[in-house]
């Protein structure tokens, strides 16, 4: 590959050569012959990738380049930009998946050759899966030159992953490095979306126990009763399972149908979708429009149409009816095109404000699916309360178009600080009387009760939240989406089937429209969703209570005893012979490993507020960085947390451990023989200890764990200093369990006072 192929910055670097970017600096300035930069700024340089990989090896830094970090650097230095480069690699990856003997006959020849040849071998291979309107442009063969190598090299990593596996990675990565530059929709939430629109078959579900419909549960048969009552309820159940059957039929047909995107942005909702017979995506940035496209067209066999263009202001399907829409719009939009499109015939539903974009990007999803078709759009709060679009919530009611709308947790999707919705609608089949009624969920609420905290040595556990009580959403990353998309689909899929669904205190209810057509039309799920009565009530409140003061008992218990007092003669610094953290992993006494972990792997993650906090491990499943290994906790293991100045060292017990440790976290793993794993941690957290080896930032403090001491001493001294050390974290451990149980108590009495199920006696 020619030298000048490719830049690559000093974090490029460190990832070559499988060290951290410190080691990078200290090469450049030990090593007089170590490449000079070709470019970037002078806090920021790029060096010719070529000199550094020639430069590792003589040192004995680097025995191969990885093919994806080599393929990975060579796209970053692309002088076009990476989008434009990621389109040249979408469009040879297309044609090494459907034309592989034509891609086999041109890379046979030079370089030169393989860039002359190329556009006459893409443009009938792009035309075939895209169309001849498709927003894919390559550059002549002169602006192929440069990307040739690049070329080669995707085509190789695609003889190892896979086409569509190795375009996916490209991407991924590309999306990553630019998070500020995209508003993507998370895979959970456009997961959501597709089975909400019918697009992801259906699979015939277990009844829950109890439910509608099942065995001894209300509505369902009596599997007890005698003769008579026990065949009608057969009969009644093989027609419900008919009916059930029919219903996930239509589904699957659905399926099976056509989608549009009309603002598709990356191409990731239409990524979650199942199967289709033809896929319909729009996008206003043309090189999002042609991201979409090729990635699409590599991720299924169906004919993709993609567009450039706004939506709202130039459709490219005008007249187009598919089976569902998906659509992420953009929020709170003032320049939508409200002055030029006062009478577009997509208005059926009454003419938007100026600010009610949101309602515009509705109208024209329900303009393009068929009667009957399904249209799922994830909305701000906001849009479902503002005045001034009052009249349109009312009329898409009336005419039965709005079938449900469902508030998210925050955290779901962009702008992760609020609470998004999704609004699910169909159109209106010509004849058909209006759907009398609405479903509402709020999967906020279904997620939002406290996680049980561990149990103080000797209490039994806690049950959920107490009365009425709810706690905050947790945020980003870290929501269970398990519990929201069942919680959605079980609903949807129930009312979908039969206008109807188990109710649910401040989760679910299904409303008749009526109710909704007041002077707000406010259709907000928490504003019609009775309050829940969480926990049982009163009688959770009397178990709280219980809870509570065998927990304060137990405290009382592991209180520690009055230290003795010490006598006047005794000095009072300590003189027993002191080593450090540093000096015992150098002795092999411990070994010292650093948590690299971020979301995106298999693996929960233990992060520094876990150990703060004294809870199991809560980060979303994570994965360590490009080519380290995720560092997994073991029982004994001690963990401290880097940032922040507390006095906190947690030993990895059962429970954690398997766990992936999280960023600004150091583990340190004793060995049994020599250290005594609550010995060590006790002692590290001692305060002056901490101070000593902290160092301040600006606006951080900072702990170098090396730098901790502890005292030498025989094993066996350790374990009677680790007893105790054990001792103090159980008491420790009571006291946060004894504050969560009365913090619990406290908000159920609040508000089983507010709403009258508590007598103030």
């Amino acid at each position: 590959m020619p030298d000048n192929a490719a830049e690559v910055t000093a974090a490029g670097i460190a990832r070559l050569a499988g060290v951290g970017r410190a080691a990078v600096s200290n090469w450049r300035r030990r090593h007089a012959d170590f490449p000079k930069p070709v470019g970037g700024t002078e806090t920021s340089p790029t060096f010719a990738l070529g000199d550094v990989e020639r430069w590792l090896r003589a040192q004995g830094k680097l025995a191969e380049v990885p093919l994806r970090e080599r393929v990975w650097q060579l796209l970053t230095g692309h002088p076009a930009g990476g989008a434009a480069a990621l389109c040249q690699v979408g469009a040879v990856l297309l044609l090494v998946r459907d034309r592989p003997a034509v891609w086999h006959r041109l890379s046979e020849g030079t370089d030169d050759q393989l860039a002359e040849m190329l556009p006459v071998a893409l443009a009938p291979a792009l035309t075939a899966r895209l169309g001849e309107a498709h927003p894919v442009h390559l550059p002549d063969a002169a602006g192929l030159g440069p990307t040739v190598p690049l070329l080669r090299g995707a085509a190789e990593l695609a003889a190892d992953l896979g086409p569509r596996e190795a375009y996916a990675f490209l991407l991924g990565r590309h999306l990553d490095a630019n998070l500020r530059q995209y508003t993507l929709t998370p895979p959970a939430p456009a997961a959501l979306m597709a089975a909400l629109a019918g697009l992801v078959p259906v699979e015939r579900a277990a009844t829950s126990p109890g439910g509608k419909g099942a065995p001894g549960g209300p509505g369902g048969p009596d599997v007890t009763a005698a003769g008579g009552r026990a065949a009608g309820a057969q009969a009644v159940s093989a027609q419900a399972a008919g009916a059930q059957a029919a219903a996930e039929q239509a589904v699957r047909e659905r399926a099976a149908g056509s989608v549009l995107d009309p603002a598709s942005g990356t191409g990731g909702l239409l990524g979650a979708a199942g199967p289709a017979v033809s896929v319909y995506a729009q996008e206003r940035d043309p090189d999002l429009a042609a991201l979409t496209a090729l990635r699409l067209a590599l991720d299924t066999d169906a004919p993709v149409r993609v567009a450039g263009g706004d939506s709202l202001r130039a459709d490219a399907f005008p007249g187009l009816a598919v089976d569902a829409v998906v659509c992420h719009p953009p929020f709170n939009e003032r320049n939508w095109g409200h002055d030029e499109l006062a009478y577009d015939p997509r208005w059926e539903y009454g003419f938007p404000a100026r600010t009610e974009s949101e309602l515009a990007w509705v109208q024209h999803a329900l303009a393009h699916v068929r009667d009957g078709g399904t249209a799922v759009l994830l909305m701000p709060p906001a849009a479902a309360s503002r005045r001034s679009g009052r009249r349109i919530r009312a009329d898409l009611l009336r005419r039965g178009a709005l079938r449900a709308v469902v508030a998210l947790p925050a955290g779901a999707a962009p702008p992760y600080g609020i609470p998004l919705h999704l609004w699910v609608l169909r159109r209106p089949g010509a004849g058909h009387p209006a759907a009398p009624h609405v479903l509402l969920i709020d999967a906020a609420a279904a997620v939002a009760a406290p996680a049980e905290a561990p149990a103080a040595p000797g209490v039994t556990a806690p049950a959920p939240a107490a009365h009425g009580a709810v706690a905050p959403s947790p945020g980003r990353g870290k929501l269970p989406w398990q519990t929201v998309h069942s919680t959605v689909l079980d609903a949807w899929h129930a009312f979908d089937r039969g206008g109807a669904a188990p109710e649910r205190a401040g989760v679910c209810r299904v409303l008749p429209v009526i109710e909704l057509l007041d002077d707000d039309v406010d259709l907000a799920p928490a504003r019609h969703l009775p309050p829940p009565a969480a926990g049982g009530g009163v009688a959770e409140l009397a178990a709280v209570r219980d809870r509570l003061t065998a927990t304060l008992t137990r405290t009382a218990e592991l209180t520690p005893a009055a230290p003795a007092r010490p006598r006047a003669e005794e000095p009072a610094v300590d003189r027993r012979p002191m080593t450090t953290v540093g000096e015992l992993a150098r002795a092999g006494a411990l070994v010292l490993k650093s948590g690299t972990t971020a979301a995106g792997g298999s693996v929960p993650v233990l992060t520094e507020q876990d150990v703060l906090a004294g809870t199991g491990p809560t980060g979303p499943a994570g994965g360590a960085a490009e080519g380290d290994e995720p560092v997994l906790t073991e029982p004994g293991d001690v963990v401290v947390p880097l940032i922040g100045g507390g006095t906190v060292a947690r030993v990895v017990d059962e429970s954690t451990a398997g766990a992936a440790l999280g960023r600004n976290l150091s583990l340190l793993r004793p060995d049994p023989e020599a250290l005594d794993p609550w010995f060590l941690a006790g002692y590290l957290r001692g305060s002056a200890n901490q101070r000593q080896a902290s160092s301040y930032a600006s606006t951080a403090t900072r702990l170098d764990v090396r730098r901790l001491r502890l005292p030498r001493l025989p094993l066996a001294d350790q374990r009677r200093y680790g007893e105790r050390y054990r001792t103090l974290a159980s008491f420790e451990e009571s006291l946060r369990h004894a504050a969560r149980l009365g913090e619990q108590l406290v908000r159920g009495l609040y508000d089983g006072l507010a709403d009258g199920t508590v007598e103030p006696h």
